[in-house]
């Protein structure tokens, strides 16, 4: 049985052009919302500020303020020299750069896999369209 790559391909790219225009108008949408709920988050905030409270309940539902707190580094030399001195290991997130890992394998070979790594690969496949 000889499969019409040509209509498969056509296909694939029709499909992939409806998911993109999909995705475009949900991001469009979500945008929209998003704006919308951060202006409400902020009134409900500014109300809890008021009122000095890390709770309040309403009758369609309970509004909490929570303090959130993120870390950033500007200095990642430095960091990386306490993280080594203090053996701090875990103040890093588990995951691998792969970029770097990848420059570090084609630098150092495969005897240069450190233990406890895995590779997985597999074959992906790639549309284009035609160029014109």
């Amino acid at each position: 049985m000889a499969v019409d790559l040509s209509l498969i391909v056509d296909a694939y790219l029709h499909i992939r052009n409806a998911r993109d225009k999909a995705k475009q108008e949900y991001e469009e949408v979500k945008r929209i919302l998003d704006a919308d709920l951060q202006v409400l988050e902020q009134q409900l905030l500014q109300v809890c500020n008021e009122v000095n409270s890390d709770s309040i309940k309403t009758g369609s539902g309970l509004v909490m303020r929570q303090l959130k707190e993120r870390y950033t580094c500007n200095d990642w030399d430095s960091f990386k020299d306490f993280v080594k001195e203090n053996d701090a290991l875990d103040l890093f997130e588990r995951r691998i750069a792969q970029g770097n890992f990848k420059k570090f394998l084609e630098e150092n070979g495969v005897d240069g896999m450190p233990p406890g790594v895995n590779t997985f690969r597999e074959y992906t496949i790639v549309v284009r369209k035609p160029s014109k």
